[in-house]
């Protein structure tokens, strides 16, 4: 197959290691791709939730794919985030092209780019952290359950639905922290003179360009491997956002998965 190639890409939360990871299709997309540099900001593998007995053969094979584009001259990032946090004490390690940082800044042709993954600015990470791991325990189990109601509404021809989603968007204080967290990364990339500003953490993929009295900045943010399925692409000194369109028989496949996990 041939593979297209790609500048940058950007990738985040992926979770790894948890029941609602779309591991096979991040695998495929990644197959697809024959990018310069990746960078992974944060949450790939989410440390926080690791299970021993859930780690199937589809998430092995990303963590392989990606050392195989390290080994075959992709420069690859990893930014460090809250759920993979213990790797912070490697920051700043070096290894051949694979790099492990908690956050970097990339010259654009010509214009500058501050990534990281983002916890920096959730209180709920950085003050109590045992209720975002419980949060993030539950938000796991609704992936779940929300993955084989679309499965019983994919046998019967119904569109899919989101619960997780839904539930952000009836939630004022839910709609609020995402507009924080957005003006606050934009302020201090403004004040900084950082031309782009990229992020990830609060699943929420997006390219908006931000202004205030100072000056202005692109907003990016690489969603998740989750539920959005998105990743950011540097191409031809443009950005833009890659959803990717996941086929029927592989949401089937992650599903004989948890069951199967469950079941053991």
């Amino acid at each position: 197959m041939k593979k297209r190639k790609v500048d940058i890409v950007v990738i985040s939360d992926v979770h790894l290691g948890t029941y609602g990871s779309h591991a096979n299709e991040l695998l495929d997309y990644l197959n697809s791709i024959k990018p310069k540099k990746l960078i992974l900001n944060g949450d790939i593998i989410d440390i926080w939730q690791f299970r021993k007995s859930y780690f199937p053969k589809s998430h092995l094979k990303v963590v392989k794919r990606i050392i195989d584009l390290a080994s075959k001259g992709t420069e690859v990032y990893y930014i460090t985030g809250n759920h993979d946090e213990m790797l912070r004490k490697f920051s700043d390690t070096f290894i051949g092209n694979f790099h492990v940082l908690d956050k970097l800044i990339l010259e654009l042709d010509d214009k500058k780019a501050w990534i990281f993954h983002g916890d920096v600015f959730d209180a709920s990470v950085q003050h109590s952290k045992w209720i975002a791991k419980l949060g993030g325990i539950g938000y796991d189990y609704l992936i779940l359950i929300n993955r084989f109601v679309n499965w019983c509404l994919n046998k019967i021809g119904k569109e899919p639905y989101s619960f997780s989603k839904k539930i952000k968007a009836s939630v004022k204080k839910a709609v609020k922290h995402i507009s924080d967290f957005e003006t606050t990364a934009t302020d201090l990339a403004i004040e900084n003179k950082y031309d782009y500003v990229i992020c990830g953490h609060i699943h929420e993929p997006k390219i908006l360009l931000k202004e205030n009295k100072l000056g202005s900045t692109m907003y990016l943010n690489s969603g998740d491997w989750v539920e959005s399925l998105t990743s950011l692409e540097y191409h031809k000194k443009r950005w833009k956002l890659f959803q990717y369109e996941k086929p029927k028989f592989v949401e089937e496949e992650n599903l004989f998965e948890m069951e199967e996990s469950l079941t053991n």
